[in-house]
């Protein structure tokens, strides 16, 4: 199973990401978290979102892929990474959430 991440500035920008990746890959949306940068307050869009997926790794590349398009396109764009082979514990830390209880819990495909 592959890890997908995508950094981005917004919430409105993440749900936008994850709906692209989403569309691109056969990948499950397994988290949207936040964090609020120290200098946040300064900047144009102070919270910054990462979008998090599963799912086999080319299918992963692919919706990573479309959703950076998607926060490049918008200038929100901040980093991607793609894990091929993520270790047990790494798909523990990729489900937690700083948004405690709001945190997103979709059904698997």
């Amino acid at each position: 199973m592959a890890l997908g991440l995508i950094e981005v500035f917004g919430y409105t920008t993440a749900i936008v990401v994850a709906d692209a990746a989403a569309k691109a890959g056969n990948v499950t949306i397994v988290n949207i978290d936040n964090n609020k940068p120290a200098a946040g307050d300064a900047a144009e869009v102070p919270l910054v979102m990462v979008v998090k997926m599963e799912g086999e790794v080319a299918d992963v590349e692919m919706a990573v892929e479309a959703g950076k398009k998607e926060a490049e396109s918008r200038n929100l764009y901040i980093t991607s990474h793609v894990i091929a082979r993520q270790e047990d514990s790494t798909h523990v830390l990729a489900t937690l959430s700083k948004a405690g209880k709001d945190r997103l819990r979709m059904p698997k495909k």
